[in-house]
């Protein structure tokens, strides 16, 4: 007779950044769990995975806390982007709602060191507000959605760099697309600032190091770091790595597996 126990772990990972990749690649080998997973879809053409994918919201945290439910999930993950704050704080509210547990794997924050040359904003907005008002070549590693914010200051010549190529709205006449996908490498990230004379760098803290080259690159060309703190989530349990992660999965196996359940 086949317990539940004896079944595969249900596991909904969401996802979007390089941990929750490097977790799939652990999980699609592991014959214990059948876990999919989450993008939201931003990205046209996503990286490949080795795990069932589902594109798209839940329609908030009821949308979540039935899919949850519905799938007899077991698990809920949420290695998304630090500033993917909706869909972290629904997945606060859904678990519960949907009786299971939830971690999220969240990378620590970049911090500034010795030859950095940082000013720290609580927003997209705040950040491009601060650039100087006469015109500057400026880079944007803010990605394709905060394009719209930088018509706030359209008189800098921006180069910015996204996952997918596109052209530049009208309303940024001085504006340069760089369709590329991480990680990046600093020597890279040097010789694209000097082509471009960078003097300014619109960042935000996602931590980690797929994309820390620009952070290296601005130190050592000193050029100025326009940093845009991470948004608020809430309490969770957290964790910092994938190990750690696949290594909570486990307990939560062998606690199920003791029940016999």
């Amino acid at each position: 007779m086949i317990t539940n126990s004896d079944s595969p772990l249900r596991v909904l990972l969401l996802g979007g950044t390089s941990e929750a990749m490097s977790l799939a690649q652990r999980l699609a080998n592991d014959k214990t769990v059948a876990a999919t997973l989450s993008l939201a879809g931003r990205t046209a053409n996503p990286a490949a995975s080795p795990l069932p994918v589902r594109v798209g919201g839940f329609g908030g945290v009821d949308g979540l806390s039935g899919y949850l439910t519905r799938e007899n999930i077991d698990l809920l993950i949420d290695a998304t982007h630090p500033f993917a704050a909706n869909i972290s704080r629904n997945a606060i509210s859904a678990a519960p709602a949907a009786r299971i547990p939830l971690l999220a794997v969240e990378r620590p924050p970049w911090t500034p060191i010795k030859g950095d040359d940082w000013t720290e904003y609580d927003s997209i907005e705040a950040a491009i507000a601060g650039l100087p008002s006469t015109p500057q070549d400026v880079f944007s590693g803010l990605g394709r959605q905060a394009i719209a914010a930088l018509s706030g200051a359209p008189q800098h010549r921006y180069a910015i760099r996204v996952v997918d190529a596109s052209e530049p709205p009208a309303n940024l006449p001085h504006a340069t697309i760089i369709a590329a996908r991480g990680p990046f490498r600093a020597e890279d990230d040097i010789a694209l600032f000097a082509h471009h004379g960078i003097r300014h760098v619109l960042a935000k803290n996602a931590g980690g190091n797929a994309t820390y080259s620009k952070i290296e690159a601005a130190r050592q060309l000193g050029v100025k770091v326009h940093m845009v703190r991470r948004p608020a989530i809430g309490l969770r349990p957290t964790v910092t790595s994938v190990e750690e992660a696949l290594a909570w999965i486990e307990t939560y196996r062998h606690r199920r597996s003791a029940r016999g359940v």
